[in-house]
């Protein structure tokens, strides 16, 4: 959340200052400042999936979780960020703008992820409860895909953020709906949504390259500006990615005092280099943003298009191939499995034997105080939240979700496992004899 949240308001703000300064200064075209808070937004966006492909979840769990986490997070925030740009009136720009931007994101934020929540609880409790498409693997795909899509719809609809919606759409589902289905409708939806994925970002990178070829935008954009205006984009975006990991990363340390939770200066470069990369996010704020029907309005705009893809390509081929050689050099194997400063654990069972991480995740007694089976006393739960909030908040949530929301809206444990529909049963059950003809 740090990295993602925070750090991304951090970068916007260097790559907006550093373009409204730089840009003039050199010449470069006639943008206006909601150009300039666009650039912030859209080149916030990072594609850390190159990295993600290089790190091993079972060597790096900590590492991996933390780039994992800060890909996804960062994609949602920057989207309704940009968002929140769109909708500003730049006619007046004060001191209350930013006030401005940061209450447009605040409501973007937590509308788009009402809905999101809202609608995936609603398929959960279609699905659990409803006889319509039960033990019907193509119905529950069906259902799972259109409710998803249901709630991109509404949020579009009342222009609120599409795609976080459906990123919390899809947390839900995850949680609850996809445990009220049968087991072949999960596996055949795991690797259709994958398939989805993955064809759709292709499109994206496919749209990149023939849009670099397209001749005619070239020929209205100015080439000079667009090179430079590309590489001080490249330069703010190593600038503003740096100006937020290592002070959050040290913030995180002085606040985390467990050891494996700390996070090393090796650790702190891959996760600087990883989000170094734009990818499909940024090509598509571009778009959205500078285009109209894909055909840019102004030569202004036509730069900004050029140098974005300029960019993305630059950053995916180069910082993409150089990834690994970097991965392996900075973190070696005989790291990965061991860490000498112990700020890597080799895996995440290795957290439950650290006393604050393990002690809030047992089942409290009526009595705040209870003696342990070494002689330790139990911690109360105020004691516990102020010591380890992640873990108590987790524990909390846990408890409340056993209690209240499985029982309601289904999940991993609180539905029968059916493998194969009643009818299917029904068949194999039958003797050989009356299978056979006449």
């Amino acid at each position: 959340m740090l990295y993602g949240v925070v750090g991304v308001f951090i970068s916007f703000a260097v790559i907006t200052a550093g373009c409204r300064y730089i840009f003039p200064a050199f010449n470069l075209g006639n943008f206006h400042i909601k150009d300039f808070l666009a650039l912030g937004a859209i080149f916030s966006a990072t594609d850390s999936v190159c990295t993600l492909q290089v790190l091993s979840q079972d060597e790096t769990p900590f590492l991996y979780s933390l780039v994992f986490g800060e890909g996804v997070v960062n994609d949602a925030t920057s989207v309704v960020l940009f968002r929140a740009v769109q909708k500003l009136d730049t006619t007046d720009i004060n001191g209350l703008t930013a006030l401005s931007i940061l209450g447009s994101f605040l409501y973007l934020f937590f509308t788009s992820t009402a809905l999101g929540v809202v609608t995936g609880l609603l398929s959960a409790y279609i699905i659990k409860t409803l006889y319509f498409g039960r033990h019907s693997t193509d119905r529950e795909i069906a259902l799972m895909t259109l409710m998803a899509y249901l709630s991109y719809t509404i949020a579009e609809l009342f222009y609120l953020s599409g795609i976080l919606t459906v990123f919390f759409c899809g947390i839900v589902m995850s949680h609850y709906t996809w445990h009220n289905v049968t087991e072949s409708s999960r596996i055949t939806s795991k690797h259709t949504f994958a398939t989805m994925s993955f064809i759709a970002e292709t499109f994206i990178f496919l749209y990149v390259g023939m849009d670099t070829l397209d001749v005619d935008k070239w020929k209205k954009a100015n080439e000079r500006a667009s090179f430079s205006i590309a590489g001080i984009l490249l330069l703010l975006v190593l600038l503003g990615r740096a100006a937020f990991v290592f002070p959050l990363s040290a913030l995180s340390n002085y606040l985390r005092r467990t050891p494996g939770t700390r996070i090393n200066y090796r650790q702190q470069i891959i996760i600087w280099w990883a989000g170094l990369i734009r990818g499909a996010v940024s090509i598509a704020l571009a778009f959205n943003e500078f285009t109209t029907s894909g055909t840019s309005r102004t030569s202004e705009h036509a730069t900004i298009i050029t140098s974005t893809i300029m960019i993305v390509l630059f950053s995916t081929v180069v910082f993409g191939m150089a990834t690994k050689p970097l991965i392996s050099a900075i973190l070696p194997h005989h790291l990965r499995s061991f860490q000498s400063d112990a700020s890597e654990p080799p895996s995440p069972k290795d957290l439950a034997s650290d006393l604050d991480l393990q002690t809030p995740l047992l089942s409290l007694a009526d009595k705040q105080n209870v003696i342990f089976a070494n002689g330790m006393l139990r911690r109360s739960s105020l004691t516990m939240l102020l010591q380890a909030p992640t873990s108590t908040i987790h524990k909390m949530w846990r408890k409340f979700d056993n209690s209240y929301m499985r029982p309601v809206f289904g999940g991993r444990g609180f539905v029968p496992l059916i493998k194969k529909s009643p009818r299917a049963l029904e068949v194999r059950l039958l003797p050989e004899t009356d299978l056979a003809p006449g």
